[in-house]
């Protein structure tokens, strides 16, 4: 990775948590160790934590209940890791917030690509110099996204903090109002990002963009969900 980041592994097994640990800390990481809910949630409270990697099967809290603590709190990373093969546990992850799960037993390398995967997707927004067509200011709402200088901007004028993933996804709506998008479109609109290899990771970010610019994520006025064919950015946009 370009810079250090701080790793979480949160599992009731310290053979787990010796293993990732040491394989992590060889590969430049920075990392902390939790057996159970409590001890996460004070290295939460004391750490800026980057990346969890959070075991579904905890004695007390289980994973999908610290996984909605965490995705609360913050737009921290989540792996779940699970023994379990059960599709039902995976979506059950996924649909609490969590960015991409693995099977036990798992390969290191493969926890590794993944890790990486993730945090290019939800990383800090980059402003990188973009293409002399896409230098444009787009409207709606009030609201202004400033695609050169990758600023998004409420109708009073404050500044929304969005990450790389948020802003394209935001972006590729805008360019797009009231059209249905399918998620297999979405993915190919939002150009050179890494998503999950399953839809529900176009599912999370639209979630966390929603907590980020609706008013009431309970009832979206913007994006909203067009059951069976995917989403539509429900709204007039215009250049500026």
């Amino acid at each position: 990775m370009a810079e250090l980041r701080h790793v979480l592994i949160v599992d009731d097994e310290p053979r787990i948590r010796t293993m990732l640990r040491r394989y992590l800390t060889d590969e430049g990481f920075t990392v902390s160790e939790a057996c159970d809910g409590a001890k996460m949630r004070a290295i939460l409270e004391n750490e800026k934590i980057d990346l969890v990697l959070l075991d579904l099967m905890l004695p007390g809290e289980d994973g999908l209940s610290l996984a909605r603590f965490i995705r609360q709190r913050d737009d921290i990373a989540i792996i779940m890791l699970t023994g379990k093969g059960d599709v039902v546990d995976r979506v059950a992850g996924l649909e609490t917030g969590a960015d991409d799960y693995i099977t036990k037993p798992f390969e290191l390398r493969e926890v590794l690509a993944r890790m990486r995967t993730v945090m290019r997707r939800i990383g800090p927004a980059a402003k990188p110099s973009p293409p002399a067509d896409e230098g444009e200011v787009l409207l709606f709402e009030g609201c202004r996204l400033d695609v050169l200088r990758r600023e998004f901007r409420r109708s009073c004028g404050s500044l929304v903090p969005l990450t790389a993933g948020e802003f394209e996804l935001l972006h590729a709506f805008a360019r797009h109002p009231n059209r249905v998008l399918s998620r297999n479109q979405l993915i190919d609109l939002v150009k050179g990002r890494d998503w999950a290899a399953y839809d529900r990771g176009i599912d999370t970010q639209v979630m966390r963009l929603r907590k980020k610019i609706e008013a009431d994520t309970r009832k979206p006025s913007l994006i909203k969900t067009v059951r069976g064919a995917g989403y539509i950015f429900a709204t007039t946009v215009t250049t500026g």
